[in-house]
């Protein structure tokens, strides 16, 4: 018997490593932009950007601007040259003329203090009342309370046009007192406070003010109006100061209820005083009252202007 050699059986036969599919990779982008961080990192990326923010700037600042210099300068012009089209965009005489004629023809003096008393007196009523009522509603969370915020958000749904006619009987004859406010300063203040969207924003600022805080104020014996004086509102000022724009801006603009609740000439608000007076004067007066009426809430909003959108879009406290 003649003994063979035997080969070992060949291994399988396998794929070149450099013939393997390789699952390929799908790479995405962090940057969802038009231009990629790439480009504006060029030097002609970065002047094209600076270039296009520029441009976008000046054309919004003009556009948002251009009706108040027309107005001002407007005033500043003759009958004339007012009326004459096409129309100048510069006066041909700078002249205060009929801002003069307009503060003392219009008594527009008399129509400045009642609309300050009737504008800044809601403001001090909406601060009392409504900042108490989100306070209460945020955090001593009374029984009833969420049916309460429903009830007040409702309100927002109802057209302002709807409840004139209620709102002026009421005015006209409180219920339960039975008093005449027409003519009266609390025709103005008590529907200025009955707002259900100023407490909504309130609320929802004191909701991000967190409850670790009160709690150690009430370790330390410290009362609820305590808490609300020292720790919510030194911390609620952004919020307070969109509250105060809106109601202030609120009144001062404000023409068809002024027009039914106050028809006496002599408790008329700036707005509706204008309007009386408008058959009898020159387009160039009215302009220039008109001016005249619009420097308050141009004040107020440069003097709040920086607690609107920190006001707005607070939704939480870092500490």
């Amino acid at each position: 018997m003649s003994l063979t050699a035997t080969r070992p059986p060949a291994a399988p036969k396998t794929a070149p490593a450099k013939a393997r599919r390789r699952p390929r990779r799908i790479f995405t982008s962090e940057h969802r932009t038009v231009v990629s961080p790439h480009h504006l990192n060029t030097l002609w990326g970065r002047r094209i950007y600076w270039a296009v923010l520029a441009l976008v700037l000046v054309v919004f600042t003009f556009v948002f601007l251009f009706p108040l210099y027309w107005m001002v300068t407007g005033a500043m012009k003759t009958q004339e040259e007012f009326l004459r089209l096409p129309p100048t965009y510069f006066p041909s005489s700078w002249t205060l003329d009929s801002y003069h004629e307009a503060w003392e023809l219009m008594g527009l003096g008399k129509f400045l203090l009642n609309t300050f008393q009737y504008a800044f007196g809601a403001l001090a009523f909406t601060l009392a009342f409504d900042v108490a009522a989100a306070y209460a509603l945020s955090k001593l969370r009374p029984a009833f309370g969420n049916v309460v915020l429903l009830a007040m958000l409702a309100t927002l749904m109802i057209p302002p046009t709807v409840i004139l006619l209620p709102a002026y009987l009421t005015v006209k004859d409180m219920p339960i007192v039975q008093l005449d406010l027409l003519n009266t300063p609390w025709a103005i203040w008590l529907p200025a406070v009955a707002n259900g969207f100023t407490i909504f924003l309130l609320k929802r600022f004191f909701d991000a003010i967190p409850r670790e805080l009160l709690e150690a104020a009430q370790i330390d014996g410290a009362s609820a109006w305590r808490i609300l004086r020292s720790i919510i509102l030194p911390v609620s000022r952004p919020i307070l100061g969109v509250v105060s724009i809106l109601t202030v801006t609120n009144v001062w603009r404000d023409f068809v209820w002024p027009l039914l609740v106050l028809p006496d000439p002599e408790r008329m608000t700036i707005s509706v005083g204008i309007a009386s007076l408008r058959f009898n004067m020159p387009q160039t007066t009215m302009t220039a009252a008109l001016v005249i009426a619009s420097i308050p809430t141009i004040v107020v909003f440069l003097a709040f202007q920086r607690h609107i959108m920190a006001g707005l879009t607070a939704g939480g406290l870092k500490g």
